[in-house]
């Protein structure tokens, strides 16, 4: 059987790692055909566990396949780290295939570029007739939308806390980091580098990290007709975790366009600048080993 049709699944819990999996990396929009097999073609959804704590990265397309993954083994309460409320970060809601079957969940999508309020409003706008044929709300499960401000944290119940920065991207949009018993990994999607660079804030957030995921949808080439458009470049997203002590990164938000050939050469180029650097793949698991 081909590796694109084998059937993916969710991490089971473990409490003695970090472990992140990727499930659409992609930006903008879909990607499909027989140049998109080897990194995919789902866009944004990231699984992260924190021990056997479940967080979300974003609620793009690769979410329906994480759904039909998870099925049963989905926690009663899901969390929804949203980096803001684009169309390809929020496609995949109605397609989860828990927040369909079940009626006992508790959805919370959390949301920090829209001024403090929660993305209810503008997820209402977008799913709900013409549109779309429902809304939310008239899904099975209950949905709660938190907005906060970028830059704030975010603590949670079970006492983790998660770190917030605002991104340069037109609308705003959130960064991450999630630390668990001294593993780490940083979330920094739908996001422009300035000048000058690398950034000294951002370079403090993801001071020291296990693992940064970051937007390098735009090519070298590409970026001069791309500038104000809210993405980086891989070359930045090198110079930025050198300067915060990072050694492993992996782009993402990559564009529909750029097939699997040309992502191969690309992979290939930034490793030269850094061992650590790679580019996601649909499927794909990093377990970071809690030690001691």
């Amino acid at each position: 059987m081909p590796r694109s049709r084998m059937p993916l699944a969710a991490f089971q819990p473990d409490e003695a790692s970090l472990q992140v999996k990727f499930w659409g990396v992609r930006g903008s929009s879909c990607a499909s055909g027989p140049g998109f097999v080897k990194f995919g073609g789902h866009t944004s959804c990231v699984e992260i566990r924190l021990g056997s704590r479940l967080f979300i990265l974003d609620a793009g397309t690769g979410l329906s396949a994480f759904g039909a993954a998870l099925d049963k083994a989905a926690p009663q309460t899901v969390d929804i780290l949203l980096s803001h409320v684009h169309w390809d970060h929020v496609g995949g809601l109605p397609f989860f295939r828990p927040f369909v079957f079940r009626r006992d969940g508790l959805v919370r999508t959390h949301c920090g570029n829209l001024g403090g309020a929660g993305a209810g409003e503008a997820l209402r706008q977008l799913f709900s007739p013409p549109i779309f044929p429902i809304t939310l709300d008239e899904l099975p499960v209950r949905f709660e939308h938190h907005g906060f401000r970028a830059g704030e944290d975010l603590l949670f119940e079970d006492g983790i806390r998660v770190v917030t920065i605002a991104l340069n991207h037109p609308g705003g949009a959130t960064g991450y980091r999630l630390d668990y018993r001294r593993r780490s990994v940083c979330y920094i999607c739908d996001f422009e580098h300035s000048e000058p660079w690398p950034d000294p804030a951002l370079a403090r957030f993801l001071a020291g990290v296990d693992l940064v995921i970051y937007d390098a949808m735009v090519s070298q080439d590409d970026y001069p007709d791309c500038r104000g458009w809210g993405h980086s470049v891989w070359q930045k997203g090198v110079d930025l975790c050198q300067a915060a002590g990072v050694e492993r990164m992996a782009a993402f938000h990559l564009d529909p366009c750029h097939d699997d050939a040309m992502l191969r050469k690309r992979e290939k180029a930034m490793r030269k600048e850094m061992p650590g650097a790679f580019i996601a793949r649909e499927g794909q698991t990093i377990r970071l080993e809690i030690s001691g």
